[in-house]
């Protein structure tokens, strides 16, 4: 079987796979359902989706954030990514594993590596937020300690039924 790899992206071409599986990310959002696509569209339009994709690095740099790579046979599979809310909260953003690669655990070792990397880097406590309608990933994150909580920053109206907010300590 071949190896999952979970690592840094940081090289360019690493950035450029990383930004790859963010837009098919946001593909995949806008698929789920009709609600779903209304808020990503509505607060991920192109453009403004463009411009964080562009400054990825800058937001998530060491040593307050990261951005992880899931690769398998070399290919990229998946990626996640953190920064710091404030000095003891970093937040996950972006975790998404293509579908070819679902099943492998490719989503649970990069959680794991992020909250691995921001106990390494002195935060207490991690959080994320995930739509309702992702099942998995919601599971996943139940599995791995994450405790539901209310929202950890402001989120507009129009979307909080639609969200789920998670925290684990570290």
């Amino acid at each position: 079987m071949t190896q999952l790899l979970i690592r840094p992206a940081t090289t360019s071409a690493d950035l450029d796979a990383v930004r790859q599986l963010c837009w098919d990310y946001r593909a995949h959002l806008i698929s789920v359902s009709p609600v779903e696509a209304e808020i990503t569209q509505t607060f991920y339009p192109v453009p403004k989706y463009t411009t964080l994709m562009d400054n990825l690095a800058v937001e998530h740099a060491r040593p307050q954030g990261i951005i992880l790579l899931a690769a398998l046979a070399g290919r990229p599979v998946g990626c996640a990514m953190t920064h710091a809310l404030d000095p003891e909260t970093s937040e996950i953003k972006r975790l998404f594993v293509g579908p070819d690669a679902r099943g492998l655990g490719a989503a649970r070792k990069l959680v794991t590596a992020l909250m691995d990397q921001a106990r390494a880097d002195g935060f207490s406590r991690v959080v994320l937020d995930t739509s309702v309608n992702l099942t998995p990933a919601r599971a996943l994150y139940a599995d791995l300690g994450f405790t539901e909580r209310g929202p950890y920053q402001d989120i507009p109206e129009i979307a909080l039924p639609h969200l789920i907010f998670f925290e684990a300590g570290l």
